[in-house]
């Protein structure tokens, strides 16, 4: 079976923390790439669920407060006051 090479730019910092973990496991780096390349080409997809980390500004109960509030404000339930704006650290 000929070899072929790959090369993946990462940060430094995970590549150290990738090359730990993988030896802690009885791995080498090549080996666990490996390990994922047979993976993706047995499943057909990535093994693993690849998400949107969401903002939690948008969940769902804070958006339900936001609403909330917005409607007591048109009905005139709320007091209105200047913006107090704090200077960065």
């Amino acid at each position: 079976m000929a070899l072929a090479t790959l090369t993946a730019r990462v940060d430094e910092k995970d590549k150290a923390s990738f090359d730990t973990f993988c030896s802690n496991v009885g791995l080498n780096t090549s080996t666990a790439i490996n390990l994922f390349v047979k993976a993706v080409l047995r499943e057909n997809r990535i093994p693993f669920e690849i998400a949107q980390a969401s903002d939690p500004f948008f969940s769902e109960a804070n958006m339900a407060y936001v609403n909330k509030s917005v409607q007591e404000l048109k009905a005139g339930k709320g007091t209105m006051h200047e913006l107090i704006e704090v200077e960065d650290e």
